[in-house]
């Protein structure tokens, strides 16, 4: 496949010096999301750090009797632990299936394969996971704390401990220097591990707390079949469209040109001026039929796609978007065209609604392909509050968004609004994210597959 050359414009095309401030609020929102996760899972953590004291005294004590009646209470403390990091690591994430309830028994329940694997679970993340967030607690203090230093040292009355590790004094500004850079190095710590450090954190969770393959093939099979009937909605809504457009439009101007056409026949013979006025009317009307036949041939694939590639054709939506908007296209490979055509209509919709509804100054588009994914990002400063932004979800849910609503946009039936978005999305197999908190900003996030 041709390689698409990497584009990043503004509203009228052309190339944008901010990338580097971009890229920098980018990273700043990942790790603040992340630490967000980790802080999260520090609750849980200091759950899972008593349950496990509790197990272990459990443990301890049946050697002797008591631990029998502590047992039920343990095990119910245990899966009510682990249903909370299920919806803790869904409401971040992708769903975290629970598998079947386990059994009453308190026998059954020990050697009960879905407790043994959530006391797996148990230990590493009140170990591991307690590190984890811990350490997402203080570096942001650290960061702070050393960052701030040469700003109020030499006002203490004793020399002050020269870094948040609790070594050392400062004596000299060298030392307070020092410990300035401490704090810049911490911030990078911020800026580029807590998002790995999230994934590992998370990581026990996921593999334990989830249904086993059997239920996930289930789920899959139920998902496809889902998405399945929603490409097919989509696409009869999509003809709907099209034939309204064609039979409201494009044949009422036809059939005017005809009827226009016979009058200016019938006056020939008898005012040939006449005729002439007629037949400007009949031209007018067939300019007017011929117009229409190509914006309805757009919406079903844009030429630009094919002349420009993704990066021109969304840089043509950028330009005639009323909010200023800048373009970030950096893709290694072309996608099937049936994507590029969903992501440039997902892009058209979302900036049509940004215009209308968020208040927005500044909408931003970017685009990525990694490891045959096509990652979409369209994200506006407007007000927020876009009805249905409640997370991750496999595109194929129905949904409906409010007029207050940025890239969410409207909402709308059938082939427009967020629902459109999402069936159109869900098509391909995609995944779709809308994350809207009053106050904005606003985020859309597509993953969709390249190759489909």
């Amino acid at each position: 496949m041709a390689t698409a050359s990497p584009a990043t414009a503004d509203s009228n095309g052309r190339s944008d010096g901010n990338d580097g401030r971009g890229a920098a609020a980018r990273a700043l929102r990942r790790a603040a999301s992340a630490v967000g996760e980790l802080l999260g899972g520090l609750g849980t953590a200091v759950l899972a750090l008593a349950v496990l004291v509790l197990l272990a005294a459990t443990a301890v004590t049946a050697l002797v009797g008591v631990g029998l009646f502590l047992a039920p209470l343990a095990l119910r403390a245990l899966h009510a632990l682990a249903r909370q990091e299920r919806a803790r690591l869904g409401r971040r994430g992708a769903e975290v299936v629970a598998p079947d309830p386990p059994p009453a028994g308190l026998v059954a329940a020990l050697v009960d394969p879905t407790t043994r694997r959530e006391a797996r679970w148990l230990v590493q993340h009140a170990t591991l996971g307690f590190l984890l967030g811990v350490l997402a607690f203080w570096l942001p203090l650290s960061a702070v704390r050393d960052t701030t230093f040469p700003l109020y040292w030499r006002l203490t009355p004793s020399p002050p401990t020269a870094t948040s590790f609790g070594v050392g004094t400062a004596h000299t500004w060298l030392d307070a220097i020092a410990v300035f850079l401490v704090g810049v190095g911490a911030i990078a710590m911020l800026l580029g591990l807590t998002p790995a450090m999230a994934r590992l954190q998370a990581a026990p969770g996921r593999r334990y707390l989830a249904a086993g393959s059997d239920v996930d093939l289930l789920l899959r099979v139920a998902e496809l079949t889902s998405t399945r009937a929603a490409a097919l909605d989509a696409h009869a809504v999509e003809l709907r469209r099209i034939e309204r457009a064609l039979h409201d439009g494009t044949q009422n101007r036809l059939v005017s040109v005809s009827i226009l056409l016979g009058a200016a026949r019938r006056q020939v013979a008898r005012d040939p001026s006449r005729a002439d006025e007629i037949l400007e009317r009949a031209q007018s009307a067939a300019e007017q039929a011929l117009a229409e036949l190509r914006s309805v041939s757009r919406s079903i694939m844009p030429p630009v796609l094919d002349d420009r590639g993704l990066a021109g054709a969304l840089s043509g939506l950028a330009s005639e978007c009323p909010v200023d908007c800048r373009i970030d296209v950096q893709t290694l490979e072309r996608c099937a065209a049936s994507v590029e055509a969903t992501a440039y209509f997902v892009v058209a919709e979302a900036l049509t609604n940004v215009a209308k509804h968020s208040g927005a100054r500044l909408a931003t588009v970017t685009v990525r392909t990694r490891d045959g994914r096509l990652l979409l990002h369209v994200t506006d400063d407007g007000r927020g509050g876009a009805e249905g932004a409640n997370g991750a979800d496999g595109g194929g849910s129905s949904g409906s968004s409010g007029s207050s609503g940025g890239s969410g946009g409207s909402g709308g039936s059938g082939g427009s609004g967020l629902t459109g978005i999402r069936r159109r999305v869900a098509a391909h197999d995609g995944t779709l994210r809308l994350a809207s908190p009053p106050g904005g900003p606003t985020t859309l996030e597509v993953d969709l597959p390249c190759g489909s």
